[in-house]
């Protein structure tokens, strides 16, 4: 991999080009098996920024969830809030299987967690990083740093014209925008100066906050199976939550950020979230089921007694919520503190106000409109040789590989596309 001194074209210059915007997991997917399948192709990437793969870097707590151990198409499909029947008929070209095998023919094993998301055996997403960084030196891809582009044009002859903010234009044969998400919608201006529709953006997979909320002193107690609503509507989710300093994060709230994304951003992040701690009753039945421990645990206290497997400090923290103290034995607990305890363990209101950001692992819903790129090719139904890959498309999953397989998927397609047309 060269970091690449950027030029004009002379007469000279006979290889077609194929550049891409881009040095993230979809961009650079797509470079390196462009460069490999078809290597008469010149290959340039392009990166905005200083850094390439920073996601690839800061994912899965710099572990790199690098996919997830779906049992098959439908399966997978399902993860995606959008692009549901895109990604179906992308991952007929290119799945999970494939991914798997692509990094194990580079000598990268990927290893399956307990809940289905896949990392390589080293705990490391730096071997992702060099495994791409290789293939790209072995096929020669040209990397160029901080060329951030401010437009694109098609001109007369079918190529591709590009601008940027630094630096004499370039021209490409072939294009691959895989420029990731952004979070305000001027950002897709020169992507719509070349009559493509975009989705307005909005952010998604983010954590809840609840400022001010005595619940955050039980700052890193997780429950591993609770369900969470939000009020008034039909969102909701179940799985592992974790308290924090702020508020509520997890996998459930993660999940449940994404399928409501474009609902919660309409709320300005202001709503009431509904916990249920014990997923297993309702307020009927736990008010039934607390009834009979009144009896069967009589003497006991119920600081001591904690008959839901709940976390003991969040159990405790919850019996004060409801009014009971550490010297009440179940026998005595007051019906006003028992119907108390009833709605904070199975339906506990916590007034949310704004979000933050999970970890470094930004991803936004929002992009180019799905109706104009062909599932099977990448390739815009506007604009031929213009391809995309990644989260530049209206694409986006929940957290657990979900959103590194679209990228994979993507870039691959984009890549075999370009290739094929190439040779033909």
């Amino acid at each position: 991999m060269t970091n690449y001194g950027l030029r004009m074209e002379g007469a000279a210059d006979m290889k077609k080009r194929l550049i891409v915007i881009g040095g993230g997991a979809a961009g650079f997917f797509c470079a390196v098996n462009a460069a490999r399948l078809c290597p008469q192709l010149e290959v340039l990437l392009l990166e905005k920024t200083g850094k390439l793969l920073s996601k690839v870097k800061v994912s899965g707590g710099g572990r790199c969830n690098v996919t997830h151990a779906a049992p098959d198409i439908p399966y997978m499909s399902k993860h995606y809030p959008r692009g549901q029947h895109f990604v179906k008929k992308a991952f007929g070209r290119f799945f999970v299987p494939d991914t798997i095998q692509w990094f194990a023919d580079r000598g990268v094993m990927l290893k399956t967690e307990a809940d289905g998301r896949m990392f390589p055996v080293t705990d490391s997403s730096q071997s992702i990083i060099d495994c791409l960084l290789r293939e790209a030196d072995q096929y020669k891809v040209k990397v160029a740093l901080h060329q951030d582009v401010t437009a694109i044009q098609q001109q007369e002859n079918g190529r591709w014209q590009l601008t940027l903010q630094q630096g004499p234009p370039l021209q490409a044969d072939y294009l691959c925008v895989a420029a990731g998400g952004y979070a305000q919608a001027d950002k897709f201006a020169w992507l719509k100066a070349t009559g493509h529709q975009v989705e307005a953006p909005a952010p998604s997979l983010f954590t809840l906050n609840t400022p001010g909320h005595a619940i955050t002193a039980l700052m890193g107690v997780s429950v591993p199976l609770a369900h969470v609503k939000v009020a008034g509507a039909k969102l909701q989710e179940q799985g592992p939550v974790l308290i924090t300093h702020w508020g509520m994060s997890g996998p459930a709230v993660l999940r449940l950020s994404a399928w409501g994304a474009r609902d919660l951003q309409q709320l300005q992040y202001r709503f009431t979230a509904l916990i249920n701690w014990t997923p297993a009753f309702n307020e009927n039945t736990l008010r039934e089921e607390l009834q009979a421990l009144r009896f069967s645990l009589g003497p006991q206290k119920m600081f001591n007694k904690n008959p839901f497997e709940l976390p003991q400090r969040l159990w405790q923290f919850l019996l004060l919520q409801s009014g009971i103290t550490d010297a009440t034995r179940w026998a005595d607990m007051p019906a006003k503190a028992q119907q108390q305890l009833v709605k904070n363990l199975a339906a506990m209101e916590l007034p949310v106000q704004g979000k933050t950001t999970f970890k470094e692992e930004f991803v936004t819903c929002g992009g180019i409109r799905l109706t104009e790129i062909n599932p099977s090719t990448m390739e815009s139904k506007l604009a031929r040789r213009l391809y995309f890959a990644g989260e530049v498309m209206d694409v986006d999953g929940i957290t657990g590989g979900f959103n590194f397989q679209h990228a994979w998927t993507s870039g691959f397609i984009a890549a075999s596309s370009i290739a094929a047309q190439e040779e033909a």
